[in-house]
């Protein structure tokens, strides 16, 4: 099942996609948000269309594409999960998951223009698989134990400030990957039953030229494994997403040029959709 959220930032419509249609999802639920994602969205929602409960959604094609989950209470992100991303960035594959984090309003529409951080030279892109959980999640006591917590996947794009990142950071990455709307976000949320998420292919492209090329079955550590590992550390949410890491392709790595004003990036998960963002410069508001 796919899951969609439409309109104006901030006005957006929940809707749910079947074979190309979309259902508006108000009747069942205001938004696609945490409560709606941990009681049973699959069963309502399909109970509420052999019903005839969700109207087909006019105009849809015309809307804006929101993120499809609403702002989550927390981004949890994976560094380094790819081996050969992790020699490109200099670094050996981690025995442990790195984990850091991005603010809850990176997170924007799939194809939303991105700005530029002030003063930015080396502004990065990471096409990344995202977890997004469906159950309060704390202390599982197996990878066994996560898929019962997982409400879906969407496509992410993990951009990243490089010089903010690494050489003004003090150790904490977070500086550079926590600027507005650093995180691209769907178009769908695809749920699980739909989804070999260990054998996925994702990729980028800056100005249609290709960046990274791969599979989730390059990564170190699994969607189970990493969901168990945080919730040893931190209390997860039903609606806060998790990021699992980049394979290699980007422009840290050296083989390919930071993003400029007017580049356009995309990005694209097998199974999950594509985005389309173009990357704008940094202005003062009078």
């Amino acid at each position: 099942m796919k899951f969609a959220r439409l309109g104006d930032p901030g006005s957006e419509i929940p809707v749910v996609i079947v074979d190309g249609r979309h259902y508006d999802l108000r009747p069942v639920t205001s938004d696609v948000n945490g409560d709606f994602l941990a009681a049973d969205p699959v069963g309502r929602t399909q109970a509420a269309l052999a019903s005839g409960r969700l109207p087909e959604l006019a105009g849809a094609e015309d809307l804006r594409i929101g993120a499809p989950i609403v702002r989550p209470s927390a981004v949890i992100c994976v560094g380094q999960n790819y081996a050969a991303h992790a020699r490109e960035s200099g670094a050996e594959p981690p025995a442990v998951p790195i984990l850091f984090l991005k603010t809850p309003n990176t997170v924007v529409g799939p194809d939303d223009a991105v700005t530029i951080p002030r003063g930015s030279e080396k502004t990065d892109w990471e096409v990344e698989l995202g977890v997004v959980i469906g159950a309060r999640t704390a202390y599982l006591d197996s990878p066994d134990e996560a898929a019962a917590h997982i409400a879906g996947y969407v496509v992410c794009n993990d951009v990243s400030e490089r010089a903010f990142q690494m050489e003004v950071s003090a150790g904490q990455w977070s500086k550079g990957k926590a600027a507005f709307g650093f995180n691209p976000t769907g178009p769908w949320l695809v749920t699980p039953d739909e989804v070999d998420v260990q054998n996925l292919r994702l990729r980028s492209f800056v100005n249609g030229e290709p960046r990274q090329d791969s599979s989730t079955s390059d990564m170190i550590f699994s969607v189970a494994e990493i969901v168990h590992h945080i919730s040893q550390y931190m209390t997860l949410e039903p609606g806060d997403l998790i990021l699992t890491g980049t394979p290699q392709g980007v422009a840290f790595g050296g083989r390919f040029p930071y993003l400029r004003p007017g580049d356009v990036v995309e990005i694209d998960i097998e199974g999950l959709g594509s985005q389309r963002q173009e990357f704008t410069a940094w202005e003062a508001r009078a």
